[in-house]
């Protein structure tokens, strides 16, 4: 199914979700379940990619790796060990696994930059939704202000002194009746006090 240039957004968005999930991918996911969509897609190496990285990016993994280096040295310097003193098979084990985190490490961040990106492009969209949405709230209130300014002059014509006491609101209708409080026999301090 092919989308012409005039389609609203709302069909393309349907033809692409449809197309993927014809070529086998998941589908566009809910708004609350990006990350649970995003988990089921992962393959097998960035599962274990995370796993890995999140257990030697932790402190029991550090202490284990302590402990195992302290029982090697321990072992290999009391007893007659596999590994003597300068613990050159020790070494190449502890480059072996440098080596390995490091690699580890770039894929777990190479994933996680292209999240933050898609992240980012959710945002995107998000903003720009609210920014139309906010336009036509913008638009409803300027035609909701020209329809008052009509009103007004609509009332004007028919009787002009409603439309001043209108704009005046009560108190100036009051202020107007009596200027300087002397219809109730006193002044406003006096009628306050007594």
């Amino acid at each position: 199914m092919t989308t012409t240039p005039k389609a609203t957004s709302k069909a393309r968005r349907g033809t692409a979700t449809a197309s993927k999930a014809r070529a086998g991918k998941a589908t566009a996911p809910a708004p609350g379940d990006w990350h649970a969509v995003h988990k089921s897609n992962l393959t097998r190496g960035e599962r274990a990619a995370d796993i890995m990285r999140n257990g030697m990016g932790s402190w029991g993994f550090v202490g284990g790796f302590v402990v195992f280096m302290v029982v090697w040295a321990f072992v290999n310097t009391t007893t007659k060990g596999w590994d003597p003193y300068p613990f050159i098979l020790l070494n190449l084990f502890l480059s072996m696994l440098a080596g390995m985190q490091g690699a580890i490490l770039l894929i777990a961040a190479k994933r996680q930059d292209a999240i933050a990106a898609s992240l980012s492009q959710h945002d995107y969209r998000t903003n720009l939704a609210a920014k139309r949405d906010i336009s036509e709230v913008l638009e409803i209130n300027n035609r909701q202000l020209v329809m008052i300014a009509e009103l007004h002059e609509l009332l004007s014509r028919l009787d002009p002194s409603a439309v001043k006491s209108a704009q005046q609101g009560p108190r100036a209708e009051t202020s107007s009746q009596d200027p300087i409080g002397t219809t109730g026999g006193g002044s406003a301090e006096e009628d306050r006090a007594g």
